[in-house]
């Protein structure tokens, strides 16, 4: 391979990085943001996530999936490694001493977008009920906004398996819905009868 070979190829790589991260970064904020209301860790899982992203970018193998899918299987594993990390108390200091502190913007714009996922977290908060297997299925496709296939690659599960396990888990949110949606009704029956 010459030098111009060489060059040709890694623009073309640096262009397509450029394509899969503007269509996706928003979307993998907001998965993080989702799961923690802290803007420092919001932006740094989203960081490292596309730091993963750009060093492995050469492996990604669009054979087995789409590179949506691959992204979100990566946010995944950075999440899961940053929770082992910070439940273990092994990464504290080393996090506290390598962050760097927001400007005001940036502070606000995540504290919007935080704000923003309140809902989002309040439902990932509902799925904690549901086994992980099938809360991973409906945070990826109900939330994510991924395809089921999608979430099959990122999970490495077959695609009828995705399905079974989501709609077994919507069943399983719906039942819930109702009962939430009856207990209020209870209450306020009972609060009509003692009146």
């Amino acid at each position: 391979m010459t030098a111009g070979t060489r060059s040709a190829a890694g623009a073309g790589a640096t262009a397509e990085f450029d394509r899969l991260y503007r269509a996706n970064v928003e979307g993998v904020t907001a998965y993080f943001a989702r799961r923690s209301a802290d803007p420092h860790v919001v932006a740094d899982l989203t960081a490292d996530t596309f730091v993963v992203v750009i060093t492995h970018f050469g492996s990604f193998d669009p054979r087995k999936g789409t590179a949506r899918a691959w992204l979100f299987g990566i946010a995944r594993h950075v999440y899961a490694s940053y929770c082992e990390a910070y439940s273990q108390q092994q990464h504290k200091m080393q996090r506290l001493a390598g962050r760097r502190d927001l400007d005001p913007d940036e502070l606000e714009e995540l504290l919007d977008r935080i704000d923003g996922e309140r809902a989002g977290r309040a439902l990932v908060s509902g799925l904690a009920a549901l086994p992980e297997r099938d809360r991973a299925v409906v945070e990826l496709v109900d939330v994510a906004g991924l395809q089921p296939k999608e979430a099959a690659t990122a999970l490495g599960l077959a695609p009828g398996t995705v399905r079974m396990r989501l709609m077994r888990a919507r069943g399983r949110l719906r039942k819930e819905a109702l009962r939430g949606l009856e207990q209020p009704n209870k209450e306020r029956e009972q609060g009509d009868r003692n009146d």
